[in-house]
């Protein structure tokens, strides 16, 4: 009988700035370990009957070997997900939660039938995106400049200036919506430039200087702060991976 891979798969989704995903874990042998990046996201996990909120992460997200079955979720762009949940960022930073622990238990239980009724729980967790956004309106137009702005490679300090905001109030206003400081959330949006171009085929000195880091020493010594490995040893494990249909490491926060 031929054995089943992992499957992982994502979209677009309708809401602006986030990706749907599932993946099926079949029983089997264990496999190795696999890391989670930092990207700046937050998810709502459907998986084994309840859903979880992947808070931000300010490092790498070591994903249980020995989970098994299938999940789907959503992933937010950054700072969308605390005005969907309505809570701030920061509480979540590094943390997987049930969402049962920020929500009204009944409200929850509501959600969780909804969803385990449905053909398709990933499109009926974009669903529900879709409708709590309209209730609760877009993120912070500032904040959502900040993120884009930072996205582009540009400093915090002209980020913040072309916002108008000082630094207080721009550290203040990202702790709620990133989880951490602009700081960081540019460190880990130039690291995700840097593996996205790595990715196309680019040397690694030519991804660090493309991606706005100063050369291929301080692209590597980011990795170890945010992704805790080595650049040949993550594309080593995500070569791997792709052989066996998982999911990119830095695609998914799954819950431990």
């Amino acid at each position: 009988m031929p054995r089943r891979h992992q499957s992982y798969q994502e979209r677009p989704s309708r809401l602006d700035g986030a990706v749907v995903w599932t993946l099926d874990v079949p029983p089997g042998p264990e496999r190795p370990a696999r890391s989670v990046l930092p990207d700046g996201c937050m998810d709502l996990i459907w998986t084994a009957g309840r859903l979880v909120v992947a808070g931000p992460d300010t490092r790498a997200f070591e994903v249980d070997p020995r989970n098994r079955g299938s999940c789907a979720a959503i992933r937010f762009g950054p700072g969308t997900a605390p005005v969907l949940l309505g809570v701030p960022a920061h509480e979540l930073r590094d943390h997987r939660v049930d969402l049962t622990e920020l929500w009204p238990r009944g409200a929850v239980a509501a959600l969780t039938e909804r969803i385990a009724r449905s053909a398709g729980p990933a499109a009926a967790l974009e669903e529900f995106a879709l409708a709590r956004s309209a209730d609760t309106g877009p993120p912070d137009p500032l904040t959502a400049a900040v993120a884009e702005g930072l996205r582009r490679g540009r400093s915090v300090a002209s980020t913040a200036a072309e916002v108008g905001l000082g630094a207080r109030q721009l550290h203040r206003r990202s702790l709620a919506a990133f989880g951490y400081g602009p700081k960081t959330l540019a460190r880990i949006l130039r690291l995700q430039r840097a593996l996205a171009l790595v990715r196309t085929g680019l040397p690694f000195a030519e991804a660090a200087c493309a991606a706005g880091c100063t050369d291929q020493a301080h692209l590597a010594r980011e990795m170890r702060d945010l992704a805790g490995t080595t650049l040949g040893a993550y594309f080593s494990a995500g070569d791997a991976a792709a052989n066996n249909d998982t999911p990119h490491p830095s695609g998914s926060s799954t819950t431990a």
